[in-house]
């Protein structure tokens, strides 16, 4: 890890991920369509702080994502933080809902936790294969440092 600060999260927002996913169907479902949902992403999206120009590396980049996205994990077993920006505003909202649910949780926490809300809030049908991809791609990429850490 590089001696840069890292930036302050906002996460977790809610004391669980179950309650994270909780939260996350109730805002979604008071949007009445798609177009609404979309620029609520980007709003979220918004709400990422930047990272330190040194951690948007080839070292730190999420492969697997049309956008460029760029991701680091610290911490350990009993806490892990995940920090990420995209330089697409719809992909930094789908990281943002990501790392609501995980970021700032156990290790266990993580690992026994499914991405349900992307189901329950109707996202997989509406969102294109490349970012689809990207999304797996994140969810990967936390779940695995979940693994490694246990």
């Amino acid at each position: 890890m590089n001696a840069v600060a890292a930036p302050v999260s906002p996460f977790p927002i809610e004391a669980t991920a179950r309650e994270a996913q909780a939260a996350i169907r109730d805002e979604f479902a008071f949007f009445g369509d798609w177009s609404e949902r979309y620029q609520y992403l980007i709003d979220l999206g918004r709400k990422l702080p930047d990272l330190p120009a040194e951690w948007k590396s080839e070292e730190n980049r999420l492969h697997g994502c049309q956008s460029m996205v760029w991701i680091v994990a610290e911490g350990d077993a009993d806490r892990l933080d995940f920090h990420a920006i995209s330089d697409s505003a719809i992909v930094s909202g789908l990281i943002y809902l990501a790392l609501r649910v995980y970021s700032g949780r156990s290790a266990r926490e993580i690992a026994d936790t499914e991405a349900d809300y992307i189901g329950d809030i109707g996202l997989a049908r509406h969102l294109s294969p490349t970012r689809s991809n990207g999304l797996a791609a994140l969810l990967g990429f936390i779940r695995d440092r979940a693994q490694q850490a246990l």
